[in-house]
Parts: C-alpha cells; sequence; structure tokens
C-alpha cells in the first residue's frame, strides 16, 4: 500500500512539476559519474577489445552501487530521523525517477518551432531529445524523429521507472534509471564504445525487457481508449514489427504508436557523422504531419495513467 501511495504521488509530482530547467536532477549526478568513471578508467585499462570490455564492465558496477547505495543511505538515515521524513524522500525520489511532463514539454517545444514555420529552431529542438544527429534533418525527419523519441521514452522514462518503482521501491527505480542513463551514453555499436559500452547496453536491454513489452500493451490500450487512434492497428503492427530493432526492446513501443497513429517511423539515421540503416516500422497509411508529435505524447500520458492505475491497484492486492 505505501508504495503505491509513493507511485502516486511522485507521478502526480512529475505531472505538475515535472524537471524545471537549473534544477538538479539525480540524473544528471548519473552523467557526470558516468563521463569520469569513462575517462579514468580507459586510462588505467589496456586498450585492446577484452581490456575496454573489463573497463565498462567496472563502471558498470560502479554507477550502479554508489547510486543504490546513495539512495539506502539517504532513506535510511532519513528513517532514523523521523519516518515522515523517510516517506518524504521517498515520494521526492519517485517525483524524479519519473520523466513524463519534461517529454511532453520538450517534444511540444519541436512542434511549436515547426507551427511558427522555424525548421532550424526545431531541429535545435529536436536535438535535445534525440541521439541522432539533426542538422540535416527535413521537417518529416524531425516530426518522425520527435515521435519515435517519445514513443521509445514512454518505455525508459514512464512506464519502466513506474515498474521497478513499485516492484522495488525508490531505490530500484533510481537504479534502472542509472542503468538507463549509462546505456543512453556509451549504449553505442560504434567504434568508440562497441566494446567499452557492451555491458552497460545489454545490462540495459536486461532490465527493459519486461517493462518494454508492458509498454507496449499499456500504448495498445491507450490506442482503444483515446479517440483519434486505432487501437486495432496499434495492435497488428507492434505483432508484425516490434523486432525491427537492434535492440530487443526498443521496437516494440514504437511499433505500437506507428500502428496507433497510422504512420511508417524509424528507418535510415544518421548518427555521429555514420549513416545507420534500420527497418521501417508501420504501414504509413498516411505521411507523418506535425500534430503526430502532439498526438504521440496523448498516447503517452494516457499509456502512463493506465499503468499507473493498474500497478498501484496490483500492488495493493500484492499488500
Amino acid at each position: 500500500m505505501e508504495l503505491s501511495v509513493v507511485a502516486v504521488t511522485g507521478f502526480l509530482a512529475d505531472c505538475l512539476i515535472g524537471d524545471p530547467e537549473g534544477w538538479w536532477h539525480p540524473v544528471r549526478g548519473m552523467g557526470w559519474m558516468t563521463e569520469r568513471l569513462e575517462k579514468y578508467l580507459r586510462a588505467v585499462f589496456p586498450k585492446t577489445p577484452a581490456g575496454e570490455l573489463a573497463a565498462g564492465g567496472v563502471m558498470a558496477g560502479i554507477v550502479v552501487f554508489v547510486t543504490g547505495g546513495t539512495a539506502l543511505g539517504i532513506l535510511a538515515l532519513s528513517g532514523r530521523i523521523h519516518p515522515g521524513l523517510q516517506r518524504a524522500w521517498m515520494c521526492v525520489i519517485s517525483w524524479q525517477v519519473l520523466a513524463a511532463k519534461s517529454l511532453k514539454t520538450e517534444s511540444r517545444k519541436v512542434y511549436d518551432a515547426l507551427a511558427e514555420e522555424n525548421v532550424e529552431k526545431a531541429r535545435q529542438a529536436v536535438s535535445r531529445i534525440v541521439g541522432r544527429d539533426t542538422k540535416l534533418l527535413s521537417e518529416e525527419g524531425i516530426i518522425k524523429a520527435a515521435v519515435e523519441t517519445v514513443a521509445e521514452n514512454t518505455s525508459d522514462g514512464v512506464i519502466a521507472p513506474l515498474f521497478y518503482l513499485l516492484l522495488f521501491g525508490p531505490v530500484g527505480a533510481l537504479v534502472y534509471k542509472a542503468v538507463n542513463t549509462m546505456d543512453s551514453m556509451v549504449g553505442y555499436r560504434n567504434q568508440r564504445y562497441l566494446y567499452f559500452g557492451r555491458i552497460p547496453a545489454r545490462l540495459d536491454d536486461l532490465v527493459n525487457l519486461v517493462p518494454a513489452r508492458l509498454t507496449a500493451l499499456f500504448l495498445i490500450g491507450a490506442a482503444w481508449l483515446l479517440p483519434g487512434f486505432d487501437g486495432r492497428e496499434a495492435f497488428r503492427i507492434w505483432r508484425r514489427d516490434r523486432y525491427c530493432h537492434k535492440s530487443p526492446n526498443s521496437a516494440h513501443s514504437e511499433a505500437a504508436c506507428a500502428g496507433a497513429l497510422g504512420v511508417k517511423l524509424a528507418g535510415p539515421a544518421w548518427y555521429f557523422g555514420v549513416l545507420t540503416q534500420k527497418p521501417e516500422i508501420g504501414d504509413g497509411k498516411r505521411r507523418v504531419e506535425r500534430k503526430d508529435i502532439v498526438r504521440a505524447s496523448r498516447l503517452m500520458m494516457g499509456s502512463a495513467w493506465m499503468a499507473l492505475a493498474a500497478g498501484a491497484a496490483l500492488r495493493c492486492l500484492m499488500g
């Protein structure tokens, strides 16, 4: 029951406050730690495939241990002071691991820039939320990039943290964010990170195995319930295209979103100056349009509320 209350409180705080610019966020601390450890461990370990693989594994272990240990320490210390303070910290951590409002806000900036007919501003806005190169993106490419990142981060930024929050509490959710942050920084299959980032990337694949599939199901459910979406197509495209990605998890939410919107997503994209061939997802019954960015955010929020309601109810039944 307590974790359900904590999760609901954290979710509502995220919806109301989000991640205000200028405020410190634990993900920034995880990113700083990952960056510093990479620099140090690359200098210490041999510059060989085995050495880089070991260095990446050590980095992953340290980041996970420090993140989980710090969270446990804060909660234990606050509990010694007063149980109410401990519950307050649990709610704060729960708020911080969720990113529904920031995802909605940042994607809306892309839409607003396109509505102003300012493609360059839209490229800059989308560059804040995607990992691909954005300098040469057309308007259609910008829209697809924004919709794809909303779909993918429905899992990484909302459903998966909720899953681990309700299963293992705020510490588990924070450890998940640490793994996900490492993957976003070093989990690339390029020359620099092919070996160093392999263990963090595989760890991220593992922790997202269940949440990614749950996310697709909640997106499909939201598409059935919300007006303007096609739940039947969301389910069909998910069944067909859910493995159209090198990652075992990423295409699940993208496929459900593509089907719900009736558009085609993914396809070739540039990363660090290298063109990466990715299969397309969806049938593309129509071309993407600007409002698809807003629609994707609506779908994300609908699935988030469904996941929260289902997860909190299940947690209450579990006791």
